[in-house]
């Protein structure tokens, strides 16, 4: 496993920066002059090139990357062109608030899909199974910006039961964390539940069929441990291709749900740099959000070398 490990760490480097390369760039091709917005719009065209040499803007791309990556090495993503803050600091305050709302989420859906894929899976063909294949397709196709608002509805304005808007630190208050995050993260959740709860539902129904399952059933297993021990392990390869999509996904639902929800995570500070063009608060954002994904993958890879020795280096 620590082969396995070094070798998917030394190809995720090269791809991490390939990639932080690219988005760069395309981060500068955005439309619209960040040293005009800063200038004024009655400013001078000395003085808005003035402010664009100030701020590095005129330089080419390439030694501007090479300039953000090493700093970034250190640490220093840079300062905002408007607030003058510290981009880490910015992002600091807003990446645990995700991060949370992002990790509620993908718990509830684990929660929910789990145990609703055993039973379809076992109970295959009768109502229990139709049922939760309904399900699993609404939970696909219902937008989560609709289903968001509808729960604030039920559960906030007609019964009362949940905060609608709002955050509570979890330090401060576990409650009302619990309280604040319950209705995001199940917004968030849903459709990665119903889309993990298909694919494990069709991986152990093929895994039940497998002949050491009926060896282990014939030798008078119980029922729970020939799933526990037998079927679950094999079955979770799919299950873990899908948690590793589902990790980038929540991030990125994550800046919707925030909105609808008033939480002040990354989501908030992402919009505000986009709508003023702030590069090097959006450059951070994406750097943070590469790096999430790349660990994300690198985990995948980690659990399926764990779940499937075949994968392995020799």
């Amino acid at each position: 496993m620590l082969k396995f490990f070094l070798t998917r760490v030394a190809t995720t480097v090269p791809v991490l920066l390939l990639v932080t390369f690219v988005v760069f760039g395309l981060v500068l091709l955005i439309p619209g002059d960040p040293a005009v917005t800063i200038a004024g719009p009655e400013a001078t065209v000395e003085q808005v090139v003035a402010v664009r040499e100030r701020l590095g803007l005129d330089r080419p791309m390439v030694v501007q990357y090479w300039d953000w990556i090493t700093s970034a090495l250190s640490g220093d993503l840079g300062t905002s062109l408007f607030t003058s803050r510290p981009v880490a600091t910015s992002i600091g305050d807003g990446l645990p608030v995700t991060l949370a709302l992002a990790g509620s989420a993908l718990v509830i859906s684990l929660l929910i899909a789990v145990p609703t894929a055993i039973l379809s899976a076992l109970r295959r063909g009768t109502w229990l199974d139709r049922i939760s294949s309904i399900g699993s397709s609404l939970g696909i196709a219902l937008p989560s910006f609709w289903l968001g608002l509808m729960f604030v509805l039920l559960f906030s304005l007609t019964l009362g039961w949940l905060p609608a808007t709002g955050y509570v630190p979890i330090e401060d208050d576990p409650g009302a964390w619990l309280a604040h995050i319950l209705l995001p993260a199940l917004t968030l959740g849903i459709a990665g539940a119903a889309e993990s709860a298909r694919q494990l539902r069709g991986s152990i129904i093929g895994v039940l069929q497998q002949d050491y399952v009926r060896t282990a059933r014939a030798k008078g297993l119980r029922g729970r441990v020939v799933i526990g021990k037998h079927v679950m392990k094999n079955a979770s390869v799919p299950l873990v291709t899908v948690l590793g999509l589902q990790i980038t996904a929540l991030l990125g639902g994550a800046v919707l749900v925030e909105q609808i929800f008033g939480v002040p995570g990354l989501g908030q500070v992402a919009l505000n740099a986009v709508t003023t063009r702030d590069i090097p608060v959006i450059q951070g954002i994406v750097l943070v959000a590469v790096l999430v994904a790349m660990l994300s993958n690198l985990l995948v890879d980690l659990t399926y070398g764990y779940l499937n020795p075949k994968v392995r280096p020799r």
